[in-house]
């Protein structure tokens, strides 16, 4: 049995003696993500000397993974830097070369589709007929219109009506399907056509989104997120090459791996194991047993901190929120999270022995011709697969090989992340016979998959404003504690960072590394005396 302990090298509460004998304060950040280290290099940066990262799994990168196989790197999480004018994450890439290997393929100006830009879309029934191309091309421009009038509610301030229930996906699906149903130049037989392709737009929607459907997704909320402009890359060794530039100036000892974290005991509240622990430590200062933080570690480590800054994903703060805060958060902090939508997008990587689709494809779409007029997207577990929206061709082939990378989301996500690799590239192979039409196509020779939704150190994706939420309850959630402003109070001494934190950039990669550099910023404010003063 372990027994618990607590670090003896604590420092004084920062706004009395600590601060006036020109302590440095003792910062925990919570999470090696993109958030957790750009926290922590602008605090080292800056002054800052107490500074600890845990990291609860055997890695730094949080929902950055680059899988290495063979000579080419897969993404299992980030993929797209999004736009570049003053995009962190964009100038980090080019000033350090990142991006010299990039191709045209693997950048884009506009509105990205998951991945692939290069060469058609193949939209592919699953009776094995291709959608003919000026059909599709019809049917995109409809749905880019409709798409671009479910952001006017935000930024013009558009009154969202009842019948929509403020859901993106209610609104797209209804005024859509009545435009196509009115063409009066369309067959039957194109209409019906058009009306199945509604489903799949919204499935790659929702992966996009990472949602479990567009139903979710707030109508009224949807435009506040804000795309950089500028076009979007893809770093060809790699998106972990950030979190290791990022990484590249933070001390190793800084870092603890392998660190779940318990509980937070915040506002000098110390648990009665604490106070039974500090009883019979004798060789504990006097100090560490009055400090405003105690980060209780699975290994039964309680480390005393005067600052700690939060950077788990929102779906961690969804299922632990109640056991990792003592006291337990604030009311409206607590809704903020509720209210706040997270889910799971995966990818499924297939890698073939020869490419078994044409050169001037780029990807294969599944339009199931049943859906026509469906209202859902959820389907019973036997039917997992049917959220698949697409497969992707990875290009170029001489880098990446013929390689497609598959996207679903939502529940049926988490129902192929339960099964195991032989079914999955079984039933996707079985996929691709039926749409395609070609009953020879051979199972792949290697699968690799993510599994964002059943890991429990993030379980999901990234965020979305789900119906019912709003830029506000973004805001929510990011405002440190506590949130009385007293003299008696130390300020700050729990502070939230991660992409769900971000108000317009929510769901990227930049907005995570804004997050942290954001709460950083306010302990450098907060300090700034002590660190200007020479030591």
């Amino acid at each position: 049995m372990q027994s618990c302990e607590i670090s003896a090298d604590s420092t004084d509460d920062p706004l009395s003696s600590g601060l006036r004998r020109k302590r440095q304060p003792r910062i925990v950040v919570i999470g090696a993500g993109l958030a957790g280290l750009s926290a922590a290099k602008a605090l080292l940066e800056s002054g800052f000397t107490d500074v600890t990262v845990l990291e609860a799994t055997d890695r730094i990168g949080g929902r950055v993974q680059s899988v290495q196989l063979g000579h080419a790197t897969f993404e299992l999480g980030a993929t797209w830097i999004h736009g570049s004018h003053g995009n962190p994450v964009y100038h980090l890439a080019e000033d350090n070369g990142l991006l010299e290997e990039t191709t045209d393929s693997e950048r884009s100006v506009g509105r990205i589709s998951l991945y692939s830009k290069n060469g058609v879309a193949y939209h592919l029934t699953n009776s094995g007929q291709r959608i003919p191309k000026d059909v599709v091309e019809e049917f995109s421009d409809l749905y880019n219109e409709v798409y671009n009038l479910t952001q006017e509610f935000f930024q013009r301030g558009k009154p969202v009506n009842a019948e929509s229930q403020n859901s993106v996906g209610v609104f797209t699906r209804d005024v859509v399907r009545k435009r196509v149903k009115a063409d009066p130049d369309d067959t039957e037989a194109v209409k019906r056509l058009k009306l199945a392709m509604i489903q799949q737009y919204l499935k790659v929607e929702s992966c996009e989104s990472s949602s479990h459907s567009m139903d979710e997704v707030s109508l009224s909320e949807f435009g506040e997120w804000t795309e950089i402009p500028g076009a979007h890359h893809v770093i060809p060794c790699g998106f972990i090459k950030i979190v290791e530039i990022l990484a590249r100036s933070i001390p190793k000892s800084v870092i603890q791996l392998r660190k779940p974290v318990k509980c937070i005991h915040w506002n000098q509240s110390v648990s009665k194991e604490i106070e039974r622990v500090a009883d019979h430590n004798s060789d504990l200062p006097e100090e560490n047993k009055g400090s405003n933080v105690f980060v209780e570690c699975e290994d039964c480590e309680f480390i005393p901190a005067d600052h700690v800054i939060v950077t788990v994903s929102l779906g961690v703060l969804k299922k632990r929120h109640e056991s990792l805060f003592h006291p337990r958060l604030p009311e409206d902090k607590v809704m903020a999270i509720e209210k706040l939508g997270i889910n799971t997008t995966d990818k499924i990587f297939l890698e073939f022995e020869e490419p078994f689709w044409s050169s001037e494809c780029n990807s294969i779409q599944f339009v199931w011709e049943d859906e026509a007029e469906s209202e859902s997207l959820t389907y019973p577990e036997e039917l997992w697969y049917k959220k698949i929206c697409s497969f992707d061709v990875l290009y170029p082939p001489e880098r990446y090989g013929h390689v497609l990378s598959g996207w679903i989301c939502g529940e049926e996500a988490l129902i192929m992340e339960k099964c195991d690799d032989e079914t999955v590239a079984e039933t996707c192979t079985e996929m691709l016979r039926k749409f395609t039409g070609n009953p020879n196509i051979p199972k792949p020779r290697r699968i690799l998959r993510s599994s964002w939704g059943s890991n429990p150190h993030f379980r999901g994706s990234y965020s979305y404003t789900q119906v019912g939420s709003s830029g506000a309850d973004v805001e929510k959630l990011a405002k440190p504690l506590p949130y009385a402003e007293s003299s008696k109070t130390p300020p700050m001494q729990v502070m939230f960072s991660g992409e769900a934190t971000h108000r317009k950039y929510y769901s990227t990669t930049h907005g995570a590394v804004l997050s942290g550099q954001r709460e950083a910023a306010r302990l450098i404010e907060m300090y700034q005396d002590l660190l200007q003063c020479p030591t």
